[in-house]
């Protein structure tokens, strides 16, 4: 896997919660300065982890309804389906050891 995928409302059932393996979603916006300081971190673990892991990201500005379904309160937001079910989830910027390790946890 070369970097995240971009998921939107249409496709969000389709390569979230259908998904055939682990799922890391990142919740961002373009106006959010740590959002784009981690952005680089999150397309780095899906580098390493694409084989077991699925990266993808969505823009709260496009598709606030599924970040208000998911609790969002704050981005960038991280969070870690398995078989369709949030498992797990991070609020504010991390680092890629801080990441790397919350996935490694949960996944």
């Amino acid at each position: 896997m070369a970097n995240s995928i971009d998921v939107t409302a249409a496709n969000f059932e389709q390569e979230v919660l259908n998904a055939d393996t682990a799922v890391l979603l990142k919740f961002w916006a373009p106006w959010c300065g740590p959002c784009k300081m981690m952005a680089p971190v999150v397309d780095e673990v899906a580098d390493e982890k694409g084989d077991n892991l699925k990266v993808v990201s969505i823009n709260v500005d496009d598709a606030p309804e599924i970040a208000a379904e998911h609790g969002v309160r704050g981005v960038p937001t991280v969070m870690l389906f398995k078989s369709g079910a949030k498992v797990a989830s991070l609020v504010g910027a991390q680092s890629k050891s801080q990441l790397t390790q919350f996935i490694d946890q949960n996944a």
